[in-house]
């Protein structure tokens, strides 16, 4: 296969010029080829706004090599068109179907690719299905009633279902299986456009589809889904795991099982509890906390796009900032168009997170600013030591905020003072918010990093720092704040526990735990053989 990188057209072209501009660059006509794009970005580097593609090429008659020989540009390759496979299966037979703990991205996958190779999983889910449990979501942003089985963080498709439904990912992916992840996710409702976006997103509203119609076709295979069912004890044997007990309709009752996947979320503190008492490896890791930031979109756009912001999608941006302090402060999940959103899943605690539609045409862009924190932050507590460091920083915000999400003005957070009223920004969020001393929820270090994180980004984009840009806490969940130690295997101490996806600490989004979920697939498929 021929790739051609680096072709660039103006915003206002029609897209009938890019085949006219590879007709250009290979030397031969347009009937001799067709072409399939591969990557589609924006480049406003320079204020000219481009669209810069990468396309594949099909030659109908002439040879690859003959091009090759003739064409004299480094963006015109030879690359590999191979797809993702695996069928590399063991040959051990298993006693009992294999448990999946979890339905977001990681046990999703997980599960679907198991159903799909003949493995019959059985899927268990302390929350609701997505349909119910957008209901239940949806109480809670209008009473600010919590569901703690059933809410942002619990629940099918996991903690992703209500974010901006980012796919992009650092994972390197010599074996395609990234590749394979958007294309499953075209294959059950998605756009094709997120297979080439160099940014590629879903929306929650999209996202919500693709996954209960990954569900259903993992059941069309043979897996069992059981919501409102919550892992509570694993029973094991010299180290070997023997069943599971797990909670339903209020209801203890238990299940043989020897292949147990924990793709349990980042949140699940109770499961987290439950493993470290049974002496499961677990270590403590570095993570992040900090602030939801909004600015009006239109600023954003204007920014990053000058003349051409209304003719483009809502702009993203990231920005990063290295402090003298040795910490890091980052924007993490940010949401063009988008909503703050209440995802906290405790009694007593408030936890934000950002969510965007699939059209990103919200008044208001936001991101987390955030700010890193290491194990000897947080020392105590052993394992579940930044478990109990972000609660106490959830319990402040619902304390300050009454139980609803405390906003304030950046300029007043500069000042550590309550806000009194709004500039031009209001604040665009899902659940009720109060104006509160969102400064008071951190330690200060973490608050002087924010400051000079956000000061240090208004040089970066015009307005950024400006003191009406509303400021919203805690974004407290942006990761495991602990890993599972698994082997080789994948195993975890107690042979026969696969730790998978964010919430055991290997992955950082929807992308790379449903990666994940495939690559412990692989590892229980190539040692087990297929019912």
């Amino acid at each position: 296969m021929i790739r051609i990188t680096q072709i660039k057209l103006k915003i206002d072209d029609d897209l009938k010029l890019l085949s006219k501009k590879i007709s250009k660059i290979l030397g031969i006509s347009e009937n001799e080829f067709t072409y399939k794009v591969v990557r589609r970005s924006i480049d406003a580097r320079k204020g000219d706004v481009n669209y810069v593609y990468s396309v594949d090429i099909l030659l109908k008659n002439k040879k690859e090599s003959f091009i090759m020989k003739n064409v004299n540009n480094k963006n015109v390759m030879l690359t590999n068109s191979e797809k993702y496979k695996f069928d590399t299966f063991g040959n051990i037979k298993m006693n009992s179907r294999p448990v999946i703990v979890g339905s977001g991205p990681a046990g999703l996958f997980c599960g679907y690719m198991l159903a799909k190779s003949g493995y019959k999983p059985i899927i268990i889910e302390r929350g609701e299905d997505v349909d119910h449990r957008r209901e239940t979501v949806d109480k809670f942003f209008k009473t600010g009633k919590l569901n703690t089985e059933s809410n942002v963080q619990f629940g099918e498709g996991g903690a992703g279902t209500f974010s901006d439904g980012k796919l992009n990912t650092l994972v390197k992916d010599r074996l395609k299986r990234n590749t394979f992840v958007l294309e499953t996710f075209v294959k059950y409702g998605a756009s094709e456009e997120i297979i080439y976006d160099s940014k590629p997103h879903i929306g929650t509203d999209v996202l919500s589809e693709v996954v209960k119609n990954i569900r259903n076709a993992a059941i069309e295979y043979g897996a069992e889904f059981r919501f409102n069912t919550k892992l509570t004890h694993l029973i094991e044997k010299n180290g070997k795991l023997e069943a599971l007990e797990y909670e339903t309709n209020n209801m203890q009752e238990q299940m043989p099982c020897e292949t147990l996947v924990l793709a349990i979320g980042h949140s699940s503190r109770d499961t987290f509890k439950m493993l470290n008492d049974m002496d499961v490896y677990m270590t403590p890791k570095a993570f992040a906390v900090g602030i939801r930031i909004e600015h009006s979109r239109e600023m954003i756009d204007k920014d990053q796009y000058g003349a051409y912001y209304n003719k483009l999608p809502a702009a993203s941006y990231k920005l990063t900032k290295n402090l003298e302090n040795n910490r890091g402060v980052y924007s993490f999940c940010m949401c063009p168009g988008g909503y703050i959103v209440n995802s906290s899943s405790e009694e007593g605690m408030i936890a934000v997170n950002g969510m965007s539609y699939s059209k990103r045409d919200g008044s208001n862009s936001n991101s987390a600013i955030i700010c890193t924190v290491k194990p000897e932050d947080f020392k105590g507590q052993g394992a579940l030591a930044g478990v109990e460091f972000q609660r106490e920083l959830e319990r402040k915000a619902y304390k300050i905020g009454n139980g609803m999400i405390p906003v304030q003005l950046y300029g007043d957070f500069k000042e550590n003072r309550i806000s009194t009223g709004f500039g031009e920004i209001i604040p665009q969020t899902k659940g009720e918010y109060i104006l509160g001393n969102v400064r008071e929820i951190f330690p200060e270090f973490i608050s002087q990093s924010i400051i000079r994180g956000i000061d240090s980004f208004g040089h970066k984009i015009k307005g950024y720092d400006r003191e009406d840009s509303i400021i919203s806490g805690v974004e407290s969940r942006t990761s495991s704040p602990l890993r599972i130690e698994r082997d080789e295997s994948f195993q975890s101490n107690i042979k026969g526990v696969y730790p998978c996806g964010e919430g055991a600490g290997y992955a950082g989004g929807i992308t790379s735990a449903a990666i994940d979920g495939i690559k412990v697939f692989e590892a229980i498929a190539s040692v087990y053989e297929p019912f």
